[in-house]
């Protein structure tokens, strides 16, 4: 998601909106790059207003015009791409200043105030770089840091070479200011060629599209300072020179458009040695440049500067040779992703810590987050690594120095604590339950995790890693079947986990084999007493077993990653009902109440929209229900998401209103047409007097806001004689009826109809939850 609250103050662009300014200013750009270009070439050696003034000033300031897009579009935190757009201004300032002071003949004085800008422009990018070279190196081997060093010192080292005459002349008479700012250029240039070294080191053959763009733009930028510094007094404005400083620039701010995205993930399926080989390829031409740097100097006449960054190149060079065992040994033992120990180092360090404790108590913990498999399955790959690389810091944070943590694999990280207790262990759990329970803020989208952490005991319940991860593997499966978020293994939790895994192979089969069927509740309309809408609770029909609630079976979906395709389900099974009722005579309107991870789906409308277009039924025949949670949570991505539905017609329903802590602006900002008043309230209104006030006021402020009020768990008569009073539009309950299989639900529609006059639509609503609210995602569908 890429949309914000109107936290910054004044009116907020939709996503769509943003998305279209931001393709607009790119095309301005490029289209303002391209022309400059032609009319330097074109125009010839006289100053041309057109072209050398306002095409010129164009160029430069619509690159400054993406990158405030950009920085609008990313996240708090994000400053290298602030820098990065304050240094395209900086650069755009100095341009414009230049022109107004150019003279007649082309000619610029200098020093002026406008070479202020173009320094600002290397200091603050060169800053960008630092911070996001920075972070995407945390935790690397030492091996990463060395080559990124070899080849930026090589690579500055040849330039020094070039420029020795230019370090001359800047050198060679008092120092001025004059002679100050001569020399600073030369200096910038080799840092930002050192900076494309580094990040080409560093990066490997996975530096992607996006640092091949900056690298582009800062070769073209810093090969035309090399030859502005080599022509010297001869240089003047309006050759086609100039235009290399704009492409260079443009370069640069699609590059700062480009990290105001998600980041590429690195292939890890690639070979190790064939990624060690490209990684190499830059320090060893840097080594070769730093040699044939000294010979040169041997020969002729070279800079002090350019000997020393040479003989930097080749000591460095030497240290990943004397240090390489090491480096490997370190790199076996390293998460690749995270920078944690992984399965390697934590199967070699646990036994080697568990014989200095022993005798003493210790605790292994293994966590495994909830739902994971949903942020990959719509979110995407490269989203789920950030999110675990943050997990990881999270967890870390909460450990003392002396604990192990690892990275087994995938969502998994498990911990040791040496001289720790059943109740130390508990409370450690806890403390890691509350730190990942903080929203994740990643790339723009807000994400809410939990975990499961299953403990086993040192020496009690095992004398060896393997029983103790096995143990603790059984007892986080049972903490996430309670969802209480922590669980310390003991013997029911063996027989638990065969449950389990039985339970799971059989859904995956009943998925595939139609076992799961859709049972309906009717609600009534409180105003005319007519049946006007069902909602359907989905069962699943167990060979072996019976039929079976949805507490049965779909917490083990939620954990396996299984929700994408029970909502499938549910989908097919109610809108071919919806079809059957139609071919009857009695058209009937479906909602299906969608959990939170299906939502983060963007592709989601226009699967739902083929599905209805298939049984060729009107998307009227469609509603959806959603949680409060999923529109607290990620308001911005609901936004867009539900606007596509509501566009195709599809009528949008708020599930368990009022249990999650509400926010009355989305009422207002989303596109929603019904509330659905939870249980909960409903429940105690006879006899409290405080909670009849709420419900009624609820029910006041939905009609005030245009939207219908359904009030679930009806089970007496005097509570739905209330809701007739305070004016709800519809009800459901034990007190109307049991949801009941379709045949069933048709007897008892055709008995209704005979007392009921009123021929309006049936509204069904699918749902893969139970008859109770379920802690946690909903686990309706």
């Amino acid at each position: 998601m890429a949309d914000r609250p109107a936290e910054r103050g004044g009116p907020t662009m939709t996503g769509g909106t943003r998305e279209r300014f931001r393709i607009g200013a790119l095309t301005l750009m490029v289209v303002l790059a391209v022309a400059y270009t032609l009319g330097l070439t074109l125009k010839g050696e006289d100053f041309s207003p057109l072209v050398d003034g306002w095409l010129a000033i164009l160029a430069v300031w619509a690159p400054v015009l993406v990158g405030a897009a950009a920085v609008y579009r990313v996240e708090r935190g994000h400053l290298e791409v602030t820098l990065a757009t304050a240094a395209l201004a900086a650069n755009a300032l100095a341009d414009s200043y230049s022109l107004v002071i150019t003279d007649a003949d082309g000619a610029i004085p200098f020093p002026s105030p406008a070479d202020i800008g173009y320094l600002l422009f290397y200091g603050l990018l060169l800053g960008a770089l630092a911070l996001l070279v920075n972070r995407q190196l945390r935790g690397a081997a030492w091996s990463v840091f060395l080559d990124t060093a070899v080849g930026s010192l090589g690579a500055a080292a040849v330039l020094a070479v070039i420029l020795s005459p230019v370090f001359a002349s800047a050198t060679a008479g008092p120092l001025s200011l004059s002679s100050t700012v001569a020399a600073a250029y030369p200096v910038l240039d080799l840092l930002v060629v050192a900076a494309i070294a580094g990040i080409m080191a560093s990066h490997g053959p996975d530096a992607g599209k996006r640092w091949m763009l900056l690298v582009a733009g800062l070769v073209i930028f810093a090969a035309a300072d090399t030859v502005f510094a080599l022509q010297g007094e001869l240089y003047l404005v309006g050759t086609p020179l100039d235009a290399s400083w704009a492409i260079g620039v443009v370069l640069v701010a699609f590059w700062v458009d480009g990290t105001a995205l998600p980041l590429p993930v690195r292939d890890r399926t690639k070979t190790t040695t064939g990624t060690t080989v490209s990684a190499l390829a830059v320090p060893m031409v840097s080594t070769i440049a730093g040699l044939a740097v000294l010979i040169l100097a041997s020969q002729v006449e070279v800079s002090t500067f350019a000997v020393a960054l040479a003989g930097a190149t080749m000591a460095l060079a030497v240290v990943p040779l004397v240090g390489r065992q090491r480096v490997l040994n370190l790199l076996a033992r390293t998460d690749d992703l995270t920078g944690l120990r992984n399965r390697r180092a934590f199967n070699v360090d646990v036994p080697t810590r568990l014989a200095a404790v022993e005798g003493r108590t210790s605790a292994l913990l293994l966590l495994d987050l909830d739902r994971f498999k949903e942020v990959n399955d719509s979110l995407g790959h490269d989203v789920g690594d950030r999110l675990l690389i943050q997990v990881g810091i999270r967890l870390n944070r909460q450990l003392r120095a002396g604990d192990l943590l690892a990275r087994l694999g995938g969502d998994e990280f498990a911990i040791l604590l040496t001289n720790s207790g059943r109740e130390d262990a508990r409370t450690v759990a806890v403390k890691l339950g509350a730190a990942l329970a903080e929203p994740f803020l990643l790339e723009g989208i807000t994400l809410q995790t939990s975990a499961s952490v299953g403990i086993s005991l040192y020496p009690d319940q095992g004398s060896d890693l393997t029983a103790l991860l096995r143990k603790a593997d059984m007892a986080m499966y049972t903490a996430k079947s309670n969802r209480g978020g922590h669980h310390v293994y003991n013997s029911d939790d063996d027989s638990h986990g065969e449950v389990r895994l039985r339970t799971l192979a059989e859904l995956r089969l009943a998925l595939a084999a139609d076992q799961l069927v859709l049972h309906y509740q009717p609600k009534v309309d409180l105003g005319t007493g007519g049946v006007q809408d069902v909602e359907a609770l989905v069962r699943w029909n167990h060979p072996d077993r019976g039929l079976l609630l949805p507490d049965q079976f779909v917490g083990i979906a939620l954990e396996a990653g299984l929700m994408h395709t029970l909502t499938q389900v549910v989908l097919r099974q109610a809108l071919d009902q919806a079809a059957l009722w139609q071919a009857q005579g009695h058209p009937l309107t479906i909602a299906v109440n969608l959990s939170a991870s299906s939502l983060v789906d963007t592709e989601l409308p226009d699967r739902i929209g083929a599905m209805i277009a298939d049984r060729g039924l009107p998307p009227a025949l469609l509603a959806l229900e959603i949680t409060e949670e999923f529109l607290l949570n990620d308001r911005d991505r609901a936004r867009g998401i539900l606007t596509r539905l509501r566009e195709q017609g599809i009528r949008i329903s708020v599930d368990d209103f009022g249990t999650g802590y509400s926010s009355l602006a989305y009422l207002r900002d989303l596109p929603i047409d019904e509330l659905k008043l939870d249980s909960s309230f409903v429940f105690p209104m006879a006899g409290d007097a405080r909670a009849a006030t709420l419900v009624s006021s609820t029910i006041a402020l939905a009609h005030s806001l245009g939207l219908r009020m359904v009030a679930e768990g009806v089970d007496s008569g005097a509570a739905y004689d209330q809701l007739i009073e305070y004016g709800c539009d519809f009800a459901q309950g034990f007190h109307l009826s049991k949801p009941v299989p379709a045949a069933e639900l048709e007897v008892w529609l055709a008995d209704r109809r005979v007392a009921d006059a009123q021929s309006g639509p049936v509204t069904v609503i699918a749902r893969a939850g139970s008859d109770v609210d379920l802690v946690a995602e909903p686990a309706e569908v």
